[in-house]
């Protein structure tokens, strides 16, 4: 990935966010997710996208994205169930908490719900005694990661996909 961000047409992502992306990378390849080493056209969301998928099997479902901007990242995984995570979720940083709790991806009852009240695309669960209802489109978004911060979001990404075949050193 390293050398895939060094070319020209990367030029516009900062040294710390490459930074980011390569040790994001490093660990999602530890843990069994690859993004194949390819970075793919962004669409509405920035102007490149790394998908991170599970290495070895033929589901392309998508776990997490970081979206390449011209000024910053997003990264984004994608978590089910997650009322089962609450203590985790509750107990983890300020910036971990905000992905699940801040108005940014608040469901809007749109043109995806039923006459029955129900979406397959939202996302229902309570965090400090608070119910949210989050759009799975625009849920679970972590604005201008840090490096620093990577330890947190690969312990959350754990929590919700724990490696049950083998004992995974991760980074401290």
């Amino acid at each position: 990935m390293n050398d895939l961000l060094r070319s020209e047409e990367y030029d516009f992502v900062n040294a710390n966010d490459k930074r980011f992306i390569v040790a994001f990378d490093s660990e999602m390849l530890k843990l069994g997710y690859t993004c194949n080493q390819t970075i793919g056209e962004g669409y509405c969301w920035g102007r490149k996208m790394i998908i991170y998928t599970k290495a070895g099997v033929k589901s392309k479902k998508s776990y997490a994205r970081i979206y390449l901007r011209d000024s910053d990242l997003i990264l984004r995984m994608y978590f089910s169930n997650v009322d089962k995570h609450k203590q985790v979720i509750e107990q983890a940083p300020d910036y971990i908490q905000h992905a699940f709790t801040d108005d940014y991806g608040a469901c809007k009852h749109c043109h995806n719900m039923k006459e029955d009240g129900t979406c397959n695309h939202r996302k229902s669960y309570t965090i400090h005694n608070r119910q949210y209802e989050f759009c799975d489109g625009f849920a679970f978004w972590f604005f201008s990661p840090d490096l620093a911060r990577l330890p947190d979001y690969i312990k959350l990404f754990l929590d919700f996909y724990p490696d049950k075949k083998r004992k995974v050193k991760v980074m401290s």
